[in-house]
């Protein structure tokens, strides 16, 4: 089975939203025709988003490595290659890759209006290090 990753890496995402180095491959801009964004998100062992909402939701396809996907008040729930998150809109969540290992997912995420995301507070490493020891 070929390992190599399908993207590039992409250009590194800003601090500013993500704790740790993550790094988008843009694939589709918001246009006349397209309501919406596509890219790949990369990201290195132990980064992640800070807790964010999108006003339409959001939908992550993870093609590599091993991750976490969390909404507010759940759970954390672990996140693989094939997996597909559907995450409703106005849901606080965050995302990113395990303590171990590097994670890759498509994000497609929509519009409203010109806006599609409200970033939040970090996910303290507090709370990372629990979800990470389960």
């Amino acid at each position: 089975m070929d390992t190599t990753s399908i993207f590039p890496q992409g250009d590194k995402l800003s601090n500013d939203w993500f704790t740790g180095n993550a790094f988008l491959t843009a694939f589709v801009a918001k246009d006349k025709n397209n309501e919406f964004s596509a890219g790949n998100v990369s990201f290195e062992a132990v980064a992640r988003t800070h807790w964010h909402t999108h006003p339409k939701g959001q939908v992550l396809i993870v093609l590599e490595g091993e991750g976490f996907y969390q909404e507010e008040g759940a759970p954390a729930q672990s996140i693989k290659r094939g997996d597909v998150v559907n995450i409703p809109e106005n849901v606080k969540h965050w995302h990113g890759a395990i303590a171990k290992s590097e994670m890759a997912h498509i994000a497609i995420t929509n519009f409203k209006g010109e806006l599609q995301v409200t970033w939040l507070e970090p996910v303290s490493d507090q709370d990372y290090a629990a979800v990470n020891s389960k």
